[in-house]
């Protein structure tokens, strides 16, 4: 049976370029989908009496940028919570009585849904058992 010498026409080059594109663009397209939405996910916040010092980071779950130290047991505690800051259980301990005010926040949307907390907490310690990992930055 001979086989076909033919050029390659530019029509075939054509089509096999858009095909390369296509591909391409589907597969970066596929990859962004995969990565979370910078627009999904928390802004909390720390700070001391009076705004003396404020810490703040973005927690978006899962925690694939390691922006929060404790990210993995945030996102779990939170998915507990179902997002809610309220339904947080902590990590009871015994605290002092010290009194150095606290106030945390946590802004932003959890899964679809709107998410605006604020808390004021007696010092650090009483914040950490009430929140656990969430705030612990």
């Amino acid at each position: 049976m001979p086989v076909s010498r033919r050029r390659r026409t530019p029509r075939t080059a054509l089509a096999a370029g858009v095909t390369m594109a296509l591909c391409t663009a589907l597969g970066a397209a596929s990859a962004r989908a995969a990565e979370p939405d910078p627009s999904e996910g928390l802004f909390l916040t720390v700070s001391g009496a009076s705004d003396t010092w404020i810490r703040g980071l973005q927690l978006t779950c899962p925690d694939t940028r390691g922006s929060h130290p404790h990210g993995a047991a945030a996102c779990h505690q939170l998915a507990a919570a179902h997002g809610d800051p309220r339904k947080l259980r902590g990590d009871p301990h015994v605290c002092t009585r010290e009194y150095d005010p606290v106030t945390v926040t946590a802004s932003g949307s959890w899964r679809g849904r709107p998410v605006d907390w604020q808390r004021e907490y007696p010092n650090a310690c009483a914040m950490d058992a009430a929140t656990g990992a969430v705030f612990r930055f």
